[in-house]
């Protein structure tokens, strides 16, 4: 008998098939190894984790898997386990935190999450509560005296002076009344995912995830519904938002892009998106797309940052997950007809970049013209953040700001429509599309996930000399293609007004 664990559970609350994928065909599951970001994403886990112990001190570390360990330590009623492990027949699960309430007589369970208490939490929340439900019910069937179940996560709000307070670090929620309500119906839950893992062969596609945009599909997707083709109707823009409509066209078997009826109601990006599809080349508005590049001014800055989300701030002035950038890459185009002339920043000590990166950025940017980025919240926000952490630098800095032009605008305002796009404005799809002797393919970093993780593990230590050097050669090579991507496309979109003003001409 297969027993589930919590992480197939929720795996199981998201798609059956994948949970069944998971647990049968492991070397399929896993075919596609895990990304940077999703790497990642465990190891701060991981961190949060261990820094979280330190709010319930002089606890004991049980051994992975550790189940009689486990109970031994509950029957002596020691003070705080971290990491205890229980199993049934049926269901295995480890807790992050217990800690033996004396008044109560009874043990609170603590759930840590990577995440932070500012962030828009309904969905989270609803995640979190049926996690901690899964623990009680096991804890619950062995017999352990269960208190109060809490969740502990990061405190959204919380600015560190240089120094970590954990105590404001993290924020301590009692999910109690949250979790309890959902006991009856998620033992039903953990029952029916039980059974699907014991079946010998997988159930019948498709999974739920037939109904989901193209970003919310499960990890097995393509094998499972080997049906759908690899461009299809889940990859309509923003169709996630449109359940009805996806389910529409899915139920009357219209699952490629192209095979979408004209008179099907969709929106304007969507019909754009389609229209391209079928014709198999661009579309593009030209007046709205000259009246966008004549705003552009001379001398041209193409900008891109770099930065690290750290979830536990390091410097003074920073949150959990506030960004700190370590990189930029400037190309400069001084009149019509010029070359891109480079020029580039990065910071890999230890200490804080700020006061470095704003000094740089000053010093190599024209005191006028245009400041072009993909995609301008993010560099923005960064500015204004920055602005913020070093107020003699405000006015500067909101200088910048002043002068940011979005040349994902483009794209988002279908300007332009290209079918190799797939609907998506991202520049790593636009690129290729538009200027296809440029590519990110054969870079040792080609996203900014793995750029992140490169310039942590330099600044960490976790790397040796030469492999550090290596790394930041890496960084700088892919950033500065960020930044000469937007020139080219910037080149393209020229060219292609230009082209209509001399059949104009003609």
């Amino acid at each position: 008998m297969k027993k589930l664990s919590k992480t197939n559970y929720l795996v199981y609350r998201d798609c059956a098939h994948n949970a069944w994928v998971k647990v049968h065909k492991p070397e399929i599951y896993h075919a596609v190894s895990l990304s940077v970001f999703e790497q990642a994403i465990i190891e701060v886990g991981n961190d949060v984790d261990v820094r979280a112990r330190e709010l319930f001190p002089d606890g004991i570390l049980v051994r992975r898997g550790d189940a009689v360990g486990t109970a031994e330590l509950v029957a002596a009623r020691a003070p705080v386990i971290y990491q205890p492990v229980f199993e049934t027949d049926r269901y295995t699960t480890a807790c992050d935190i217990l800690a033996w309430n004396a008044a109560t007589g009874a043990y609170d369970l603590y759930e840590v999450k990577a995440s932070t208490s500012g962030e828009d939490r309904k969905a989270k929340d609803d995640l979190y509560a049926h996690d901690i439900a899964f623990q009680a019910l096991v804890l619950q069937e062995n017999g352990v005296p269960l208190g109060g179940l809490h969740l502990v996560r990061l405190n959204g709000e919380y600015v560190s002076d240089g120094k970590l307070d954990l105590n404001l670090l993290f924020t301590r929620e009692d999910f109690t009344d949250r979790v309890t309500p959902l006991l009856a119906a998620v033992r039903a839950e953990m029952d029916a995912a039980h059974d699907l893992m014991q079946l010998p062969s997988r159930p019948a596609a498709p999974c739920t995830c037939i109904y989901k945009g193209r970003s919310s599909q499960c990890t097995t997707f393509s094998y499972i519904n080997t049906n759908v083709p690899d461009y299809s109707v889940h990859d309509l823009t923003r169709i996630g938002a449109s359940p009805k409509k996806l389910k529409a066209l899915v139920d009357d078997g219209i699952l490629a892009i192209t095979d979408v009826p004209d008179e099907f109601e969709l929106t304007v990006p969507q019909r754009n998106q389609v229209a391209a599809a079928k014709r198999r080349r661009p579309s593009v508005e030209l007046d709205p797309l000259a009246a966008f590049l004549d705003e552009i001014h001379y001398p041209i800055a193409f900008l891109d940052y770099e930065t690290y989300p750290c979830a536990l701030p390091r410097f003074a002035g920073y949150g959990p997950f506030n960004h700190v950038p370590f990189q930029f890459s400037l190309h400069v185009v001084k009149a019509p007809g010029g070359d891109a002339v480079h020029h580039e920043f990065l910071f890999t000590e230890a200490t804080c970049p700020d006061a470095p990166f704003v000094a740089a950025l000053k010093a190599a940017l024209p005191a006028e013209g245009s400041i072009i980025v993909w995609n301008k919240p993010f560099e923005k926000g960064i500015n204004a953040k920055l602005a913020e952490r070093l107020p003699a630098e405000q006015s500067a800095l909101a200088a910048i700001n002043d002068r940011v032009i979005d040349l994902m605008d483009v794209f988002t305002e279908q300007m332009l429509v290209h079918p190799g796009f797939r609907g998506k404005t991202s520049i790593k799809w636009v690129l290729p599309a538009l200027v296809p002797g440029l590519s990110y393919k054969g870079l040792a970093i080609q996203e900014g996930a793995t750029a992140s993780e490169t310039w942590n593990s330099i600044v960490t230590g976790e790397l040796e000399p030469a492999e550090a050097a290596e790394a930041r050669k890496n960084l700088l090579t892919y950033c500065g293609l960020d930044s000469l991507a937007m020139v080219e496309i910037w080149r393209a979109l020229l060219a292609t007004v230009a082209a209509r003003e001399l059949r104009e001409a003609g």
